[in-house]
């Protein structure tokens, strides 16, 4: 395990989680994750319903699998007490239809050190269930306990699909119920040809007993107005006495090495044995270092970065924005290196794809960003690692500095996707139908947002790349002089006050959009060296702060711009994203000089706020984006790694006792790259 430093948890990040509990709970639709560092995870929703194709027990992504794919859908539980049968499971089906009544019985949830529910039947009979993903594998270990004494006994069915986790499943004939039963609790079920065989471990008896369940609906995958059906197979019953002790139940895909472990103890003791090693190794200073523990997922010798779950895959410009926070922030050193070298291996022409897929293979045109991320990333990297004292050998120095170098190159003599370093020193980036730069939303007829052109943040970010390369080459200093000197000149907006947000738009010298977005915060904040100061800096944070923010972030549109969207569904006419709160944070410290006092106020006018909605959708995490007006609705992924990052990193460095000297750092630094460049 890394290496992680001490910090002094913040008062609203204890390590703690709140217990829920009352009535509520059985309508409760936020939603719990438990992941395996391999991409592969567990989620639900408090109340147990599953209201997403995603929502799983088992849903798997490593080696094997070769994609990702749903195993183990959920599951039936009823306990049988001398007062009669009751459900310990609730499922949504068509027409609007919540069976059986398991979650009316709920009387509280927690989900540290992972999620474990409490029920009480009619007869005060309690019940604890809990679940865990097992680090490193593809395998979730499942219990149930009666608290308490008395005859109590479990009954559970799997339901199984196999399938792509984008998909639905139906009824159909070529389903394969049969199960190879191998001895002392193990059972192995292989639904399709060439899909994972899923391996079962329980303390239980196996019963035979193939069905189908029909027309669960998913109301959070409407489309059309209707929610989406499958059809899920349950091959057998699982029977527990829990009058004898703790029912156990371990699901894995089947690997060499789960296979091996199932077949090495009982699924008693292998429940123990797990559950030690999981509890030592969630040792996190807080939640919020706890959750951004899920995005960093193992890809051979090295690690990568899911941007988000449960539908996000590897996204290059959300890897290296997050890393900041997730490893950097945290400790996590050597984690960094390995993302870093990972994604050095899918750099060609000084780009990166906007994705890699499942088999590493490279998606998308290049973003003009994503590489440039790449570098702020890579300085960040190595003055976290000199801070550390830890040594970076001489080929990784090479590696990553090489690949600096490259992009520099590339952008400057220009590549694809119409990236070039124009006359005035500054970055022109974007080609018809192209989406150059994060705000990437796309319809049928292309970019909703194209921005092609020179986009605000692509100059904030090619000078910081062009002053880190300076600080490894003279040969970028002049180039890092033009386009910081240009970059005031072209962008400065008098009459509104801030920057404009693309200057020579769509390609056409001269044009500008002045649209109010939060793009230009990153001029100020956000990265290692400031491209705008003074009172014009101010000028634009305190633009940003009453027309953008609110408590989840910023919209990435100004209510009352041309193209504003009201409410939900704005994506980037307004829609709220909480990965910028670390630009505007960190923007409004700086322009108040980054004293302890800036910090303090910063702390608790924007970033409690932000961190009191950490359990709104996703348990314990930050959403993707929300609705552009109050109340600011979650929408897109419950669970999104760059909102997590960001929040580390304002938490650990912006806001914290360690942040000032950090910053006096990289003003000096940045200062002398400009006297050398002069």
């Amino acid at each position: 395990m890394a290496t992680r430093r001490k910090f002094a948890p913040a008062e609203n990040l204890t390590s703690a989680a709140p217990k829920v509990s009352g009535p509520s709970l059985a309508t409760d639709l936020r939603e719990w994750l438990e992941t395996d560092g391999l991409g592969g995870f567990a989620s639900g929703a408090l109340s147990l319903v599953r209201t997403r194709r995603c929502h799983a027990l088992l849903a798997v992504a490593g080696a094997e699998s070769r994609g990702r794919f749903v195993l183990v859908n959920g599951c039936e539980a009823f306990v049988t007490t001398p007062a009669g049968r009751f459900a310990l499971s609730s499922h949504r089906y068509a027409p609007g239809i919540t069976h059986p009544d398991g979650a009316s019985r709920l009387i509280s949830f927690t989900s540290e050190p992972w999620p474990r529910w409490v029920f009480e039947c009619a007869d005060g009979t309690r019940i604890a269930n809990e679940l865990f993903a097992r680090q490193g594998l593809p395998l979730v270990a499942l219990s149930w306990k009666r608290l308490g004494e008395g005859p109590a006994r479990l009954e559970l069915r799997p339901l199984l699909s196999g399938r792509d986790a984008r998909a639905l499943h139906r009824e159909n004939d070529a389903f394969e119920f049969a199960a190879d039963e191998r001895g002392e609790g193990q059972t192995a079920w292989r639904p399709y040809a060439g899909m994972p065989e899923v391996l079962s471990l329980s303390s239980g008896r196996y019963e035979h007993a193939p069905l189908w369940y029909r027309q669960f609906a998913y109301e959070a995958d409407r489309t059309g107005g209707r929610a989406a059906l499958e059809d899920l197979a349950s091959p057998a019953i699982l029977a527990f006495d829990l009058a004898e002790g703790e029912a156990a139940w371990i699901l894995a895909e089947a690997t060499d090495e789960t296979r091996e472990l199932l077949s090495g103890e009982g699924a008693g003791a292998l429940l123990a044995r797990l559950r030690g090693l999981e509890k030592r190794r969630r040792r996190f200073a807080d939640r919020l270092e706890r959750a951004g523990d899920a995005y960093i997922v193992r890809r051979g010798r090295n690690r990568s970065i899911l941007a988000g779950y449960p539908w996000h895959g590897e996204y290059g410009r959300d890897a290296f924005i997050a890393l900041r926070g997730l490893c950097l922030a945290t400790g996590r050193t050597e984690d960094a290196r390995r993302v870093l070298i990972h994604w050095c291996g899918a750099l060609k022409e000084g780009l990166l794809p906007e994705r890699l897929d499942e088999n590493g293979g490279a998606v998308g045109h290049g973003p003009a960003d994503a590489p440039l991320w790449f570098v702020v990333a890579v300085h960040d990297f190595l003055e976290a690692a000199a801070t550390a004292g830890r040594r970076v050998s001489a080929p990784d120095r090479l590696k990553l500095r090489g690949a600096v170098a490259g992009i520099l190159e590339a952008y400057l003599r220009g590549t694809r996707s119409g990236i070039r370093a124009d006359r005035d020193g500054l970055l022109i980036a974007g080609e018809p139908g192209a989406a150059p730069t994060w705000m990437n939303a796309r319809g049928a007829h292309g970019p909703h947002t194209p921005r092609d052109g020179k986009a605000v943040e692509l100059q904030a970010l090619w000078i910081n790349a062009l002053l880190i390369g300076a600080s490894i080459s003279a040969r970028w200093s002049e180039p890092a002089r033009r386009a910081r000197d240009a970059f005031e000149r072209r962008f400065w907006n008098a009459e509104r006050g801030c920057l404009n947000d693309v200057v020579d738009a769509g390609g056409v010298p001269g044009r500008v959009d002045d649209a109010l977005r939060p793009n230009q915060l990153f001029a100020i904040g956000g990265l290692p060296f400031e491209s705008l100061k003074g009172d014009r800096a101010r000028s634009v944070v305190d633009v940003c702060e009453e027309a953008l923010w609110t408590p989840l972030g910023c919209r990435t549109l100004a209510p009352g711009e041309t193209g504003y969207v009201a409410g939900d569904g704005a994506h980037h006419q307004g829609a709220v994203w909480p990965w910028l709160a670390g630009a505007f944070i960190e923007a409004w410290v700086r322009v108040r000089g980054s004293t302890p006092a800036a910090r303090r106020e910063a702390r608790e006018r924007f970033f409690t706020p932000l961190i009191e909605r950490i359990d709104l959708p996703g348990f314990g995490h930050l959403p993707e984006r929300a609705g552009s007006e109050a109340p600011h609705a979650p929408e897109g992924a419950p669970f999104q790694a760059w909102s997590v990052g960001e929040a580390l990193r304002l938490d650990r460095q912006v806001l914290g006792e360690v942040s000032a000297g950090r910053a006096r750092r990289a003003r000096v630094s940045g200062a002398a790259i400009t006297r050398s460049a002069r």
